[in-house]
C-alpha cells in the first residue's frame, strides 16, 4: 500500500524540536473543574515535574455549544488556587483554526483525506464502525465532514501505566472524522496538532481515553511525526460505578478547602501522603510530593472518589 510517510512533511515550530520532557493539561472549558479533573490535573502536574520538565496548559474550547460561559477563566483560577501553576502561555484551541485547516489541507493535498456526508444513522446502519462508503467518491468539501483515509492503523500501543494496550481491529481500521459536517474541528486532530506543536513528549491523562489513541498514533504516523509516550491515570468513579464527570453533574472542586481536597487526590494516586501534611500550605504539599512521587504506585484500575 502507498505510503503518505514521504509525501507530507509538516512544518513544526522550533520548541517542539526538543525532546526534552514536555507535558500538557488540557481541559475543556464545558464546566469548572471537579475531582476527576483534579486527578489529571495533578497527575499530569507531578510526572512533569519530577522530572524536571515544563507543564503547560491548553484549553480545548473547539465545541462551542458544549462550553459554559467563563469556565475557561475559571479552570485556570483553580489550577492557580491549587498550586498547579502552569509553564509559558496558556494555549486556546479556539486561536489555532488556522493550523488546523493547514493540516487538513496538507492531508488533503497528499490523498490521505476524504469528504465524507455519511450520517450518525448511516454509520450506526452499517454496524457502528465506518463501512468507507464516500471513500472513492471524490466528494466535494461543501457539507461534508473530512475523513482520515486509514494507511497507518494502530491495533495495540505501550501505556506507561496501563501497559500493552490493544483495540477492536474495526477501531484501529477505520477512517475516522477529522472535521465534523458542521464544521468544527474534531478531537482527535486538533490534540495531535496542539500536542505536535508543543513538543509534547508524554501524555497524562484519564484512562477514558485510551481507545482513542490508537487514531491518534495513526494521525501522527500519517503526519510522519513521533507520537508522544503515554500515561493514562484510573477514573474517579461515583458510588453507581460511572465516572465522575461533568456531564454526571460532579460537583465542582472547592476553593476552600483546598489541602484536604489536594491530598485526597495524592492518596488516590497511590501516593500515601503523610497525615502531618494536612496542616501544611499547597505548595508544601505538592513539595512532598514531588520529591515522593512515583508512578509505579497509581492504581491501574478506576475506583471510587471520596
Amino acid at each position: 500500500m502507498h505510503s503518505l510517510l514521504n509525501v507530507i512533511a509538516v512544518t513544526l515550530p522550533p520548541q517542539s524540536q526538543s525532546r526534552c520532557y514536555v507535558g500538557r493539561f488540557a481541559p475543556s472549558p464545558s464546566g469548572p473543574l471537579h475531582f476527576g479533573s483534579l486527578i489529571a490535573a495533578l497527575g499530569s502536574f507531578l510526572q512533569a515535574k519530577a522530572q524536571h520538565g515544563h507543564w503547560l496548559v491548553r484549553i480545548e474550547d473547539i465545541d462551542p455549544p458544549r462550553e459554559m460561559p467563563g469556565a475557561s477563566a475559571l479552570i485556570l483560577h483553580t489550577l492557580e488556587k491549587y498550586g498547579l501553576h502552569w509553564d509559558g502561555e496558556v494555549i486556546y484551541q479556539s486561536q489555532r483554526h488556522q493550523r488546523y485547516d493547514e493540516i487538513i489541507d496538507q492531508l488533503y493535498q497528499a490523498g490521505a483525506l476524504y469528504w465524507c456526508n455519511c450520517t450518525r444513522r448511516d454509520v450506526i446502519a452499517s454496524g457502528g464502525f465506518y463501512n468507507g462508503h464516500c471513500r472513492q467518491l471524490a466528494r466535494p468539501s461543501l457539507g461534508c465532514a473530512a475523513r482520515l483515509r486509514q494507511h497507518h492503523p494502530v491495533y495495540q500501543f505501550d501505556d506507561g501505566l496501563q501497559g500493552n494496550i490493544t483495540v477492536p481491529s474495526e477501531l484501529a481500521q477505520e477512517d475516522f472524522i477529522i472535521r465534523r459536517r458542521d464544521g468544527l474541528y474534531a478531537y482527535n486532530l486538533a490534540v495531535v496538532v496542539d500536542d505536535m506543536d508543543s513538543g509534547i513528549t508524554e501524555v497524562v491523562r484519564g484512562a477514558d481515553l485510551l481507545e482513542p489513541t490508537v487514531r491518534q498514533i495513526a494521525l501522527y504516523q500519517t503526519l510522519a511525526v513521533k507520537p508522544p509516550n503515554w500515561v493514562h491515570l484510573p477514573l474517579a468513579i461515583q458510588a453507581d460505578g460511572s465516572k465522575l464527570s461533568k456531564q454526571n453533574h460532579a460537583p465542582a472542586l472547592t476553593l476552600d478547602e483546598i489541602r484536604p481536597t489536594l491530598l485526597q487526590a495524592l492518596h488516590f494516586l497511590g501516593q500515601c501522603p503523610p497525615h502531618e501534611l494536612v496542616s501544611c500550605q499547597p505548595t508544601e504539599i505538592l513539595g512532598w510530593a514531588l520529591d515522593h512521587w512515583q508512578l509505579t504506585r497509581v492504581p491501574i484500575s478506576a475506583h471510587m472518589a471520596p
